[in-house]
């Protein structure tokens, strides 16, 4: 079925591409094979106008044209679908290399790939790669999570979903209706920036706590959505990156180095242990919870009793 789609796709686009002067339905009817095998006239007008706007979709800019008769008709004028042509100096062609390489762990990798080696084969520069020649380190970002695709594609087309959540201190995951904006990666983990419908408000899911699968809802967002340095903001302050006071911690000797990276102070206190001053924002205590018995909370104390409520929830399932 799907080749057979993409075949009549491309039929309709090359009749339309050909053409010096618009070409009515019944025209365009009578030129693809797929469209004089439809079963009536209705099931042509409704594959007709879904095949319309798939090629609108990908790009092709198809102008509808009434003439003195008042019939309709399509043309695709070459000039309006040329692409200009592509050039990259070597510090542009350094990035998408770059970009490309980050990707290679996701489902992104051969959309990544195969956009490169046509950009390669158009002319673009060759650029060397710093990460082969000087260094054992590659970046990668990595996604482990089933509803980084679906999510990714619903950010891109503004489509609604629904998914269950799991919050770190609940017991059992609950149904979330979202108008998806964009993800972000914090420290390793995925994040999914969003109007919940539910709620009314703003919120941050991390795609980790996403249980089942994830489903489109039709219709428009209800909400505006946010330029995108608000919502990065937002996905920062909530994955507890903007500090508004500190806390102070016991960490086991030898653990949590990325607790120490961002430690204000560190003091030994001997039998293992060590006391530090961290930055205290939104979101601290799911992060310390992932460190377990090697971390305890001395102050403030509802730090501390965040804490505790979410091992004790984990302690329960």
């Amino acid at each position: 079925m799907a080749i057979a789609k993409a075949e009549r796709l491309m039929n309709l686009a090359l009749c339309l591409l050909g053409t010096r002067r618009p070409l009515s339905k019944r025209e365009l009817r009578g030129s693809i094979e797929a469209y004089l095998e439809a079963g009536s006239d209705d099931a042509f007008n409704r594959m007709f106008e879904r095949d319309k706007d798939d090629l609108r979709e990908l790009g092709l800019v198809i102008e509808t044209v009434e003439n003195l008769d008042g019939d309709t008709g399509y043309l695709a004028r070459r000039d309006s679908n040329r692409l200009p042509p592509i050039t990259l100096d070597a510090e542009e062609a350094a990035a998408l290399g770059l970009a490309a390489k980050v990707w290679q762990q996701a489902r992104l990798a051969g959309a990544a790939s195969g956009a490169l080696q046509k950009l390669r084969a158009a002319g673009m520069p060759e650029a060397e790669d710093a990460y082969e020649v000087h260094s054992a380190l590659e970046p990668r970002i990595p996604v482990h999570e089933a509803a980084f695709e679906p999510l990714m594609l619903a950010c891109r087309d503004r489509r609604p979903v629904t998914f269950d959540y799991r919050k770190a201190n609940a017991a059992r995951p609950e149904q979330r209706q979202v108008e998806p904006w964009t993800l972000e990666c914090w420290r390793g983990h995925w994040y999914l920036a969003g109007w919940d419908r539910d709620r009314g408000a703003e919120r941050v899911f991390r795609l980790s706590r996403i249980t089942g699968r994830v489903r489109s809802r039709a219709g428009a967002f209800t909400a505006e959505v946010p330029d995108v340095v608000t919502v990065r903001e937002t996905v920062e302050s909530w994955a507890g990156e903007t500090a508004t006071r500190t806390a102070l911690i016991r960490l086991r000797t030898g653990a949590g180095y990325p607790l120490r990276s961002r430690a204000i102070s560190v003091r030994e206190l001997g039998n293992g242990w060590d006391e530090l001053e961290i930055p205290y924002g939104h979101g601290l205590d799911a992060w310390l919870v992932e460190f377990g018995p090697d971390v305890v909370v001395r102050e403030p104390a509802d730090l501390r009793a965040d804490v505790v409520d979410r091992l004790r929830a984990v302690a329960k399932d």
